[in-house]
């Protein structure tokens, strides 16, 4: 079973607010994430930011006129975007609460025309946990709606665990290294750093979805081929070769062997 607490813990220290502004790859996978959010939502609309941590997506969202309802499992998160709205005078969010993504009772049925699950996938353990995550979900959309939600592969997240024993053999041994590769589980034998993860094949995710009444409109990697090289790729000084890899990123984007070696991707669909 997933350990909640362990989640929330790592949430409390660590600096989500600025993940996506602090280098290149955040920047990278924000830019290509608001691409594809501004392609396929609804023009208008109530929107569930679940797992939307200090409301990175939520507040940007929520100026283009969006009614955002911002929920995440860390109360630490949470006051942080309730801070930011106070300071900000930010409008169109409707509520900031502290939600588990395996129970949305607090939400009515066909509720949201989008939800945004940019998170709770990279730390359910157990299927039960996901399947409970993603049938609320259905629940709580309106016949038609959305769903985007990001994950990390399983060949990606399995040899980021080997290079996380690179740089902080504390956290991995061969036991749990074994069991990343075997299962697409991890678990931290530290108190520091990336506590559980859950690293599905884009296949699991796709069934998942399909499991769960929804019709998919594309899977992808976020940052495609750029993954690892956004650096070099932001310092190219000329405009028209950089516009052109990153359409090059996009069109190679839904590459299987993308999917599952570059990082973070998603899978858009839609309520059947």
């Amino acid at each position: 079973m997933t350990d909640f607490n362990k989640v929330r813990e790592y949430y409390r220290v660590f600096d989500e607010n600025n993940r996506l502004i602090s280098d290149n790859s955040g920047k990278l996978e924000y830019e290509m994430t608001f691409k594809n959010l501004k392609k396929y939502l609804p023009q208008t609309g109530n929107i569930l930011d679940l797992g939307g941590a200090t409301g990175v997506y939520t507040f940007p969202l929520a100026r283009l006129g969006y009614k955002m309802y911002l929920a995440d499992l860390s109360p630490d998160l949470i006051n942080q975007a309730k801070d930011k709205i106070a300071k900000e005078n930010i409008s169109n969010v409707i509520s900031c609460n502290v939600v588990n993504a395996v129970d949305l009772s607090i939400y009515n049925d066909e509720q949201f025309d989008a939800v945004l699950l940019f998170g709770p996938l990279y730390h359910l353990l157990e299927e039960n946990e996901r399947q409970a995550c993603i049938s609320e979900v259905n629940r709580v959309l309106k016949h038609g709606g959305k769903v985007f939600a990001s994950f990390i592969p399983y060949l990606s997240g399995s040899i980021a665990i080997v290079n996380r024993f690179y740089k902080h053999p504390e956290q991995v041994d061969i036991n749990n290294l074994q069991e990343t590769f075997n299962t697409g589980r991890f678990n931290n034998l530290d108190s520091g750093g990336f506590q559980e993860g859950y690293y599905p094949t884009s296949d699991e995710v796709e069934s998942l979805f399909a499991n769960n009444n929804f019709e998919k409109i594309k899977i992808f990697s976020i940052r495609s081929f750029a993954y690892d090289k956004e650096d070099n790729l932001y310092n190219i000084g000329n405009k028209e070769m950089f516009d052109t890899i990153i359409d090059l990123i996009e069109k190679s984007s839904e590459y299987k062997e993308i999917i599952e070696t570059c990082g973070h991707a998603m899978y858009i669909g839609m309520k059947k």
